[in-house]
């Protein structure tokens, strides 16, 4: 969030950051519209992408953008966290998870927040960029997801090296709710991106 209001300052900011690659850019729901946009600023440095409850397309939705920051403004962070982003979760995922995302949200402020709706709500539609992306492009949702949907985040799957993952009982957010299974894809990706199988 400090690196500004749009996605395109964020991947300015995580690229400032990150040195000189190769990388492979990670990221959950806004953090893959991040993602995607720091592979499209420096596609020379970016080996490969992974998107988790991410999609790559955007229909502008105005009233929407401006009901979360009126929330946000109106109810604080608490009223926002049980408005938007506590229904995301699976149906069985672990109180603790959940307690311990809530804390993180809650580590910001709704300005903070608000800037990150704005961001998402008014990002570039990049669907065309992650249509053309010709390096390796992993999609992973889990099967409880909502927005997107996994049927949603399959399709940016199609096509030669690219490769979807549906993970069982898990909402949007699978690295939270599913750790290991998030991680042991992580670690087959990165070994057929690197070629090296001891990063199985």
């Amino acid at each position: 969030y400090p690196f500004g209001e749009s996605t395109g300052t964020w991947a300015e900011g995580v690229l400032d950051l990150a040195g000189p690659g190769p990388l492979v850019v990670v990221g959950c729901s806004v953090g893959g519209s991040c993602a995607l946009e720091v592979a499209r600023t420096a596609p020379d440095r970016v080996a490969a992408i992974v998107l988790v409850g991410a999609k790559a397309g955007v229909r502008a939705d105005p009233r929407a953008r401006d009901e979360a920051l009126r929330t946000l403004e109106l109810d604080g962070v608490a009223g926002a966290w049980d408005t938007y982003w506590r229904p995301c979760f699976g149906r069985r995922a672990s109180a603790t998870v959940i307690e311990c995302a809530r804390s993180q949200a809650s580590a910001h402020s709704a300005v903070e927040l608000a800037r990150g709706v704005r961001a998402f709500h008014d990002r570039n539609d990049r669907a065309e960029f992650a249509a053309r992306w010709s390096k390796p492009l992993i999609a992973i949702s889990g099967d409880q997801d909502r927005t997107p949907s996994p049927a949603t985040v399959r399709r940016l799957a199609y096509g030669a090296g690219r490769r979807f993952h549906l993970v069982a009982d898990s909402g949007h957010y699978v690295p939270l709710e599913q750790p290991a299974g998030f991680a042991s894809i992580l670690r087959q990706a990165l070994a057929t991106i690197t070629g090296d199988a001891t990063s199985q």
